[in-house]
């Protein structure tokens, strides 16, 4: 003898879930094609600063007469500058790990000590510049210079976003919450911030270890 269950869900619920369903699995493809969109334009943001780095490389040795990297670089200051970044990306890898165990105060903080940390950088990277323009060393002063305020005053203006954006992601997380939209708009923004992390690795290495050395 057989037995036949019976179908207890409410054909009106069975819709519901049925589009909700549709609803997840259409927000999952459209986050991940953001995130892959947003890796396309973190190539093409590479082939600028290989642009610029070229262009350094190039024209470091056109002093004109002036100083070069070895009379104007601090390497202890740099240095401070390189922690502040490098540490704000800990930070931020921290912050996503508690986004996605759903901890909202811990990604607060570890986002906040993150932005403060990213502001520090740019407060010690306008102070150089400055110093070096009332010392009578800016960009039109030599090649050079021009080609490094080029390099590192383009990174600076992408950090300057990063913490831009940042900011609008706590004002969007506050009021909406952790929808899939914020957190894919996190994970992109994650990219962006770890990305600036390498491209300043190489601004250290090449910028300001080997001319100060």
């Amino acid at each position: 003898m057989s037995t036949t269950i019976p179908n207890t869900m409410n054909p009106g619920h069975a819709a519901h879930a049925a589009a909700h369903g549709h609803d997840d699995h259409e927000h999952h493809d459209t986050g991940g094609n953001t995130v892959f969109g947003f890796w396309v334009y973190l190539m093409s943001d590479c082939l600028i600063f290989a642009t610029l780095f070229a262009t350094y490389i190039v024209l470091s040795g056109g002093t004109d007469g002036g100083p070069g990297p070895k009379d104007l670089f601090e390497l202890s200051f740099v240095a401070w500058e390189t922690t502040l970044l490098l540490v704000s990306s800990l930070t931020f890898g921290l912050g996503m790990i508690a986004m996605h165990k759903q901890k909202v105060g811990q990604m607060y903080a570890w986002l906040a000590l993150t932005w403060l940390l990213g502001f520090g950088f740019m407060c010690m990277e306008v102070w150089e510049f400055n110093h070096l323009i009332h010392q009578g060393y800016g960009p039109d002063h030599s090649a050079f210079l021009s080609a490094f305020f080029a390099l590192v005053g383009t990174h600076g203006l992408h950090v300057t976003a990063g913490l831009l954006w940042l900011l609008i992601m706590f004002i969007q997380i506050k009021q909406n919450g952790l929808t899939q939209t914020n957190k894919t708009r996190m994970a992109c923004l994650s990219l962006f911030w770890h990305f600036l992390d390498l491209i300043w690795i190489g601004v250290f290495s090449v910028v300001y270890l080997n001319g100060a050395l």
